[in-house]
């Protein structure tokens, strides 16, 4: 199976996305070291998730009624257009890619030439798409920035106790994974030091 194939459906990897940026915010106060984040009004009608694992990797998720995108960077990727004297994208990168999406990376803070895979799919499609689909995905950074979306919360756990340098708890992981709400006593469990009220303000940011 490739990486792509292991992608949920849209809606399902929007709430996973969400569930992931509460958990960031719960266990970092510091926005700007949290791994995964998600602006649920980033444009109209338009919500954009974000991985960011501060050593010059990226992974922009875009939710839309027109479709999702996930456009990558993977500052190592021999497609990196960083890797080349001209510094240009790989022009396969975003081959095929639907005219009904590209209005999604006009923002400048997207960076749309900096990227090494786009994977998409629009509305009413059954499967994704990847431009540029005939390179690999351990050579595009595919493989590695998607497997960064935790869709288990075992899996969630394991990244914390390598990224954060601590054990929580899998049962109220677990919980939150599941959908249930996110209650004061979590966020003391999980992060004595972490300012309750402020938390909470935050995660209601989320929809949460």
């Amino acid at each position: 199976m490739t990486i792509i194939e292991t992608l949920p459906e849209p809606e399902l990897l929007r709430k996973q996305m969400i569930i992931q940026a509460a958990l960031d915010t719960i266990l970092c106060e510091e926005d700007y070291l949290r791994y995964h984040s998600f602006d649920p009004s980033w444009g109209p009608n338009v919500s954009l998730a974000k991985i960011d694992n501060g050593a010059g990797d990226h992974l922009f998720i875009l939710f839309a009624p027109e479709g999702t995108l996930l456009k990558g960077f993977d500052h190592e990727s021999e497609l990196s257009p960083y890797a080349n004297d001209e510094e240009e994208t790989d022009p396969g990168i975003y081959e095929k890619f639907p005219s009904t999406l590209v209005h999604l990376l006009d923002d400048a803070a997207l960076e749309r030439e900096v990227v090494t895979f786009c994977i998409w799919r629009e509305t009413g499609d059954t499967s994704w798409k990847k431009g540029n689909a005939e390179v690999s995905q351990d050579v595009d950074g595919s493989g590695f920035l998607i497997g960064t979306i935790f869709q288990t919360a075992e899996d969630y756990v394991d990244f914390a106790k390598g990224y954060y340098e601590q054990q929580f708890p899998l049962a109220i992981i677990s919980q939150i994974y599941q959908g249930l709400p996110i209650t004061a006593e979590m966020i003391q469990t999980l992060n004595p030091e972490r300012d309750v009220e402020e938390a909470l303000k935050e995660l209601a940011l989320l929809g949460l």
